[in-house]
């Protein structure tokens, strides 16, 4: 055996997918799909039934989690579509070195807590909360 020594960098997400498959007529409203490659909040489905010769399909409208765009997508209901994977992370605010949407209430001295939400690599603060003043 070798004297050297192996080091490894560590990844949070050890290599996992960004998004996994669920049948189509299984994923309901406010649940999570990618459509056109964007990762959205499921606001509407409707399901067409059978047709002579077909499946039934599936029309999902979402909204884009980062962007707040309006997208559709029309998948069969027996096929697999993406999911994301969608964290939410809260931090509490220690510091802040260059931001003017948050430095104001954090020069009032408030204690405040930032939500972080996360998916298919991209992240953005979708919230804001004031958890009283600092001790």
């Amino acid at each position: 055996m070798s004297d050297e020594e192996h080091h490894f960098e560590s990844k949070a997400d050890a290599g996992a997918s960004k998004t996994y498959p669920q049948q189509a007529g299984t994923i309901r409203k406010n649940g999570y799909i990618v459509i056109k490659g964007r990762p959205c909040k499921v606001v509407e489905v409707s399901t067409s039934k059978t047709g002579k010769h077909g499946h039934a399909k599936c029309h999902f409208v979402g909204i884009d989690i980062f962007t707040a765009k309006k997208l559709e997508d029309i998948v069969p209901s027996s096929h697999n579509c993406d999911v994301p994977h969608v964290n939410r992370t809260d931090y509490q605010l220690i510091d802040i070195a260059e931001d003017g949407f948050i430095k104001d209430g954090f020069a009032e001295g408030k204690d405040l807590v930032v939500s972080v939400m996360s998916a298919m690599g991209e992240e953005q603060i979708c919230a804001l909360k004031d958890i009283g003043p600092k001790n």
